[in-house]
């Protein structure tokens, strides 16, 4: 069984206020990005890992992450596209045609355990598709179009979704496949992609498997997240 792993590192830091992308920003002097790749690289499931970044960024993390901490795993930069999906379909035409199950991951979620990853591994060995995700603390409001609210879903059935969302090669090659292709259309019915468990769904009418994962894997997008993000490693480092 063949395992990879594609590490989305293309974001900005508009939110962060920061012109320096996210990902490059440090924690404990090491930039956020490296945290992921230690992880899925000290995975003994994961085989190789494709980082997908700004072409602006490529020569960077190629000598000053992958070569200066001897990520050996790591098998493509490639560059990423216009859209998340773009980067992703990228990605996938990096791995090798051979491998098993891709695991696409957020390079700004830096604390993803090898936990998580090994019961993602089980659960899409069973059903093709898993993702990691928490249960909501909060109660969760629809609103309408004038943001009153329309209803209230059972906070035991809402689940926040963060990533690695995993799937097995042909599952998610298929469906990102229909989902190139049929683009246009669905930019002209306004639907907006905005992660790969709606494009299996969309395309292959597969549902992923939910898979608890921890409160800890957050994504750092704003300033409050790197506070939180340093408090977490703070914490690890007292243990």
């Amino acid at each position: 069984m063949k395992n990879s792993a594609i590490i989305l590192a293309g974001g900005s830091g508009r939110r962060m206020g920061s012109s320096t992308p996210k990902q490059f920003l440090t924690l404990d002097h090491k930039p956020i990005l490296w945290y992921s790749l230690n992880t899925f690289s000290s995975s003994d499931i994961i085989d190789e890992i494709v980082i997908v970044s700004s072409k602006e960024y490529i020569d960077h993390i190629q000598s000053e992450i992958v070569d200066l901490y001897g990520f050996h795993k790591v098998t493509a930069i490639t560059e990423g596209g216009r859209e998340r999906y773009h980067s992703v379909a990228r990605g996938l035409s990096s791995v090798s045609y051979d491998t098993d199950h891709v695991f696409i991951h957020d390079g700004a979620r830096p604390f993803v355990s090898s936990y998580t990853i090994e019961r993602c591994l089980h659960y899409v060995i069973k059903y093709d598709a898993a993702v990691a995700a928490v249960r909501s603390k909060d109660t969760i409001k629809i609103a309408d179009d004038d943001r009153f609210i329309s209803s209230t879903p059972n906070r035991e059935q809402v689940w926040q979704v963060q990533t690695p969302q995993v799937f097995s090669y042909k599952l998610i090659t298929d469906a990102y496949e229909k989902l190139l292709d049929q683009e246009d259309r669905l930019a002209q019915a306004g639907i907006t992609v905005t992660d790969d468990t709606m494009v299996v769904k969309m395309f292959e009418d597969k549902d992923a498997k939910l898979v608890e994962s921890s409160y800890d894997n957050i994504k750092i997008t704003t300033p409050d997240d790197m506070l939180y993000a340093k408090a977490i490693l703070e914490s690890r480092n007292k243990e």
